[in-house]
């Protein structure tokens, strides 16, 4: 981009160079897709930028992204109130969401504990998820943190917390993916295989 020296165009790839998994070249390709755009659609596309930041918030319940003060699944009078997913983003719950097996609610922590980055429980939403533990509404707790060494120490972290409440506190089973090979499979998921095994 520099021997063009094209200003707005150096800024353009610098941008998308920001986005996550995103290299020198990839961010080049998309400058150069978003400059080929016919002009209305890329305002629609940095509107639809400024809108997303402009007009979605945290739910004022489970901490997910949300339109209105609270998020349609907390809105819902179908789900079970009882039982709460905590997840690390809101991505984790769309992946919840898609498998059309889930009817409780999400709590989304937006992080996991990670010491090595500054990460500590005061920086996730720990105390908005202890303040809806108060009454007797819920029973559960389902800890679908990421399997990874962060994800583990978020789980244990608040399943602690949660212990003395009297709440029943699951953590979601990992093992062998469908499809999978034992014999490639590490000895950690093997462990979590068996440790999660169900009766047939």
């Amino acid at each position: 981009m520099a021997n063009y020296n094209v200003v707005p165009l150096s800024k353009l790839v610098e941008q998308f160079e920001r986005l996550p998994g995103i290299g020198s070249k990839t961010a080049q390709r998309l400058a150069y897709f978003v400059l080929n755009m016919p002009k209305d659609q890329a305002v629609e596309f940095s509107n639809a930028i400024v809108d997303a930041h402009e007009k979605i918030r945290y739910c004022a319940t489970c901490c997910n992204f949300s339109e209105g003060e609270h998020c349609p699944v907390c809105k819902s009078n179908t789900r079970d109130k009882s039982v709460i997913c905590v997840v690390e983003t809101p991505r984790d719950a769309i992946a919840l969401e898609s498998t059309h097996e889930y009817n409780g609610v999400y709590h989304v922590l937006h992080g996991a504990i990670s010491p090595l980055n500054g990460i500590g429980p005061d920086q996730l939403y720990i105390k908005q998820l202890l303040s809806r533990l108060s009454d007797d509404t819920v029973k559960e707790v389902i800890m679908a943190t990421n399997p990874t060494v962060e994800g583990e120490a978020t789980a244990m972290y608040i399943s602690r917390l949660l212990k003395p409440m009297g709440i029943k506190v699951t953590r979601l089973a990992y093992g062998i993916p469908v499809g999978g090979d034992l014999e490639y499979a590490d000895e950690v998921t093997l462990a979590r295989a068996l440790e999660g095994r169900n009766e047939l």
